[in-house]
């Protein structure tokens, strides 16, 4: 499969079923074939970030909770519990093949609130650009039913869009998506690749697929899941998990669904903060800062001459011209008492003003022009 080759950074979810073995540790052989996977990506220059499951399965073990339902404080217990022996069993998979494995624990917060997200996004990017492999998984220690994602494949299609992936893979049970359940009616037909995700694909998932998943997940969830990723501009591949290497499976050509993304992940991302996102105050530029603008340059303080209403770190801002013509959105670096101070001044006299700098107004990644730029 092409897009899994030619992807520059890509998000795979491994499901509680696939990592934990039937005793209830870690299937270190498995994971170890996964581990190979990645590292094969790896040196070829992707970037590749894993959402992991199994933190409660492996704390049920240690705790000694057997197979009953958990209440809720005995599940983040268990969390709490299992989430150090599932960073184990990846530092002690990875490590062979000279790869690093860093913890991220999320809530929805962080993919929901914008500066949340921003924090979140610059650690993660800053561990990839450093060749960590991050690993992420729900903060279920402090999490409750009302704020929590529901299932990983959900964060790990937050994730991809949060981090722009290219693709989103998710692990499954099942080679990908079928007509029926392949496992009760023969006819089922399977189905490898996908436009677009309409009602009645979503219908196929959650009826005769909805029992062909992992986790607390399954085929429906998985559906919902890669309708995240493509609004986000993420192609997503459901695949079976179980294979020794899934990965190098998959791009050999063995069966799987690809959903493919609606647009570019860059385009989705432009397009959210151009359109989707309430201003919550202004930046007036100058003439050259506008310029600067239409050829992809990022907002610098140095080109600010004025700034108006009350926002946060990683809040929109509306950027004017000094006509008051609107020239583009962006989310913004710093709130408005420290954009004020700094203020038409040049880059490398921040830190002296405020004590740090989170270098520019707002960066190119994260600003949209209202308008196309001539040619």
């Amino acid at each position: 499969m092409s897009e899994l080759a030619a992807a520059k950074r890509i998000v795979v979810k491994v499901g509680s079923s696939l990592l934990v073995g039937p005793d209830g540790a870690p299937d270190g052989a498995w994971l170890s074939a996964l581990a190979a996977d990645i590292g094969r990506l790896r040196d070829r220059g992707q970037q590749v970030l894993v959402v992991s499951s199994g933190a409660v399965a492996l704390g049920r073990k240690r705790l000694s909770l057997g197979k009953r339902t958990l209440t809720l404080p005995e599940k983040q217990a268990a969390a709490a519990a299992g989430q150090s022996a599932l960073m184990r069993a990846w530092e002690l998979a990875l490590e062979p093949f000279g790869l690093s494995a860093a913890q991220i624990l999320l809530t929805r917060d962080d993919t929901e609130v914008r500066r949340r997200w921003l924090n979140a996004r610059a650690t993660t990017e800053t561990l990839m650009t450093l060749g960590v492999i991050p690993v992420v998984n729900e903060n279920d220690t402090v999490v409750t039913e009302e704020i929590r994602y529901g299932d990983n494949d959900r964060l790990a299609a937050r994730v991809a869009q949060m981090i722009g992936a290219d693709v989103l893979v998710l692990l499954s049970d099942i080679d990908g998506l079928y007509s029926a359940d392949p496992r009760s009616n023969p006819d089922a037909v399977h189905i490898p690749r996908l436009t677009h995700l309409t009602a009645e694909i979503e219908a196929m998932a959650g009826g005769a697929n909805q029992g062909a998943g992992v986790g607390t997940g399954g085929m429906a969830t998985k559906i919902l899941a890669a309708r995240i990723a493509q609004q986000a501009g993420c192609a997503t591949i459901i695949t079976l998990g179980s294979r020794p290497a899934p990965l190098a499976a998959v791009e050999a050509g063995e069966p799987a669904t690809l959903i493919e993304p609606a647009l570019s992940a860059k385009a989705a991302y432009k397009a959210w903060i151009a359109g989707s996102l309430s201003p919550a105050g202004g930046l007036t530029i100058d003439a050259g800062a506008a310029r600067a603008l239409t050829t992809g340059k990022s907002l610098l303080p140095a080109g600010v001459r004025r700034v108006t209403g009350r926002f946060e770190k990683g809040d929109a801002v509306l950027v004017q011209d000094e006509a008051g013509r609107d020239i583009a959105r962006g989310l913004v670096r710093y709130d408005d008492t420290d954009a004020a101070r700094i203020c038409g001044l040049k880059s490398a006299s921040i830190e002296q003003v405020l004590g740090f700098s989170e270098g520019p107004m707002i960066h190119a990644d994260d600003l949209a022009l209202l308008f196309e730029p001539p040619v």
